[in-house]
């Protein structure tokens, strides 16, 4: 299993953003993809155009990538530098046996929508950042959900012989789970009070009554997966295992 990103500086991160994170990002969100696949990290190879030479910038950003490396035993085997506006290019290599890759377009009518985490979180760490909410008592939480997101790799790997179709948020529950969607020829109908929230997310809903970030907000990688309605109970089995949990949010429909 082969994936690809790029972060460019400005739009996919703050020029000011800690380069820890930078780096941790970087990776993560590779990573992601490849648990949307089912599939075990390997290595990867890494494109780095920087501005100029800045000695401090790339010790953070090599900690962050670094860490996250090693707990999920990534290997950087290659790769380039060159000189221009900073954007980091990450491709990640993992294996998943034959037949055995979780893909967009096994849904059928019937399946049940689970999703990992909490959903929305990056979203509100972002209207946070940008000054149109204040979030007093969960500030830290929200910046590492935007800037540091756990990729579930784990979750990824457990769920290959569950899940009919899986794919990573990155969009937005409604975008990516419309991927899905049309890959698979179906529709389906989601209940917003069954969405996981974390308790910054519903504080927010409850005091706008906005539940758009936990529909459409990007950026929180956590996996949207749909599972025949026969494997129901390994489902509850497994949300009750993951640290991360595992929630039932809808059904797939013709």
């Amino acid at each position: 299993a082969v994936t690809l990103d790029t972060l460019v500086e400005g739009v996919h991160f703050p020029a000011d953003t800690d380069p820890v994170a930078v780096g941790h990002k970087a990776l993560a969100v590779n990573l992601s993809d490849l648990a949307a696949m089912g599939a075990e990290p390997a290595w990867a190879t890494l494109a780095l155009t920087l501005p100029r030479p800045d000695e401090a910038w790339l010790a953070g950003f090599a900690q962050g990538f670094g860490r996250l490396a090693q707990h999920h035993g990534v290997a950087l085997v290659g790769g380039d530098t060159t000189r221009g506006p900073l954007s980091i290019t990450v491709q990640a290599h993992g294996f998943v046996e034959p037949g055995r890759a979780l893909r967009r377009s096994g849904a059928g009518p019937g399946d049940l929508v689970y999703v990992t985490g909490t959903l929305g979180d990056a979203g509100l760490a972002l209207l946070v950042r940008q000054g149109l909410y204040a979030a007093p008592g969960h500030l830290g939480f929200l910046r590492g959900r935007l800037d540091r997101p756990d990729p579930r790799v784990v979750a990824g790997t457990r769920l290959r012989d569950l899940a009919s179709a899986a794919i990573d948020l990155s969009d937005g529950l409604a975008s990516d789970l419309g991927h899905v969607l049309r890959a698979s020829g179906c529709g389906a109908t989601l209940h917003a009070e069954q969405l996981p929230l974390s308790p910054a997310l519903r504080e927010y809903v409850q005091e706008t009554g906005d539940w758009s970030l936990a529909f459409s907000a990007g950026d929180d990688y956590e996996l949207c997966v749909t599972i025949p309605a026969s494997r129901q109970g390994g489902a509850e089995t497994l949300a009750a295992d993951l640290d991360c949990g595992l929630t039932w949010i809808g059904i797939v429909e013709k």
